[in-house]
């Protein structure tokens, strides 16, 4: 591997992917970052990428000026972000953006011949059949970085002829999974997860479980499965990560510690397993591992991320974009928590789905959800 550029490097994904790349004395050629110049600068001086690139075109100009002097090239907007996705020195392209600006540099990066470490789950929601095959068309891997995702994959490795008949994602339950009321729910109350340390965006939607939803058709999308041979099963300790259940009824289980660290080195280093410093898991203190059904009545955003990827066509992309403007008005104190799949069903059902998509499609499919949504909310 010659190299790497990391598309959401101030995250929570990209932070611990840089600690990977330190560990395995990988070459960071570019980063970007939305607004968290401060950061960012505090990596460029660490990491001496080539490029780095900043959402928010003010904030780039602001960087750049502290900046003068040093040789990384910096560069602004989208027009940046893709720039850091095709980068020719970077032999991969971690793509650790949040939301469905993750898409269009995710093909940019296929179309110049990348391959990807993928945690950005809207990339394969919104756009995952037409994605894979364009993947398929470069000849360009893409390797999943969610700890679930990358828990099938490597159950799957020495299975290839073998049929899958059911993939197990397991879920956390978010902090609410015992819940049996959710209005009066705070946003400190939601953002308090019990096992992982996300940003506040994943974070809200693992506690509505509409994290696992997505999952759910990200792996569809990755593993080639039918959308009913794919169960969630809720296990608060976070210890089985995924578990693949083949033809004879042999289910391979991956294992490990909650540290994200490590299906990030994986992604990054497959099909090789290289030693780190991460924590192991130690057995004896694991405690009784448990195993229920997800609550689909109460966590509503997990049922309708299956209706949506079973109705198809661009419903998936309207349900992904409204639910990240219903998110944002939930952390902004503008709706409550039992509103967020309110909404999200309300764009759904107003909603006329086109099939036989384009990517033009897609992101008219986007906008009109995000539009509908923000209009509902100053009603």
């Amino acid at each position: 591997m010659k190299g790497i550029s990391i598309l959401g490097s101030t995250g929570s994904i990209g932070t611990q992917a840089l600690e990977v790349c330190e560990n395995l004395d990988l070459k960071v050629f570019a980063l970007t970052a939305n607004n968290n110049i401060d950061l960012l600068e505090k990596q460029i001086y660490k990491f001496e990428p080539e490029i780095a690139a900043v959402m928010n075109k003010q904030k780039a100009y602001e960087l750049k000026k502290r900046l003068s002097g040093k040789k990384t090239e910096i560069l602004s907007g989208i027009d940046g972000i893709n720039e850091a996705a095709s980068f020719e020195k970077s032999s991969v392209i971690l793509n650790s953006l949040v939301g469905n600006i993750g898409l269009e540099p995710t093909l940019n990066a296929i179309h110049n011949k990348k391959n990807i470490a993928l945690a950005n789950k809207e990339t394969l929601v919104t756009a995952g059949e037409l994605v894979m095959r364009e993947a398929k068309n470069f000849a360009v891997k893409i390797y999943p970085i969610d700890s679930e995702h990358s828990a099938i994959f490597q159950c799957i490795q020495g299975n290839s002829q073998n049929k899958i008949s059911k993939i197990h994602l397991t879920a956390s339950g978010g902090p609410f999974k015992d819940y049996k009321n959710f209005n009066d729910i705070t946003v400190e109350d939601a953002l308090n997860h019990p096992n992982w340390s996300m940003g506040k965006k994943i974070t809200i939607d693992s506690a509505t479980m509409m994290n696992k939803g997505l999952e759910v058709i990200e792996a569809k999308w990755l593993f080639n499965v039918d959308i009913d041979n794919i169960n969630v099963v809720v296990h608060p300790q976070s210890v089985i990560h995924s578990m693949v259940e083949f033809e004879d009824g042999a289910v391979i289980a991956q294992l490990g510690k909650p540290d994200m660290r490590i299906p990030i080195q994986y992604a990054l280093t497959h099909p090789k397993r290289l030693k780190n410093n991460f924590p192991k898991i130690n057995f004896f203190d694991c405690g009784e591992l448990t195993f229920q059904k997800p609550d689909f009545k109460l966590f509503k955003c997990l049922s309708l991320a299956f209706e949506a990827i079973k109705a198809g066509g661009t419903l998936p992309t309207v349900m992904n974009a409204a639910n990240e403007i219903a998110v944002n008005a939930f952390l902004h104190k503008k709706i409550k928590f039992s509103d967020i799949p309110k909404l999200i069903e309300k764009a759904m059902g107003a909603y006329t789905i086109k099939y036989n998509y384009s990517f033009d499609d897609i992101f008219e499919a986007d906008l009109w959800a995000r539009n509908f949504v923000e209009k509902a909310l100053n009603i």
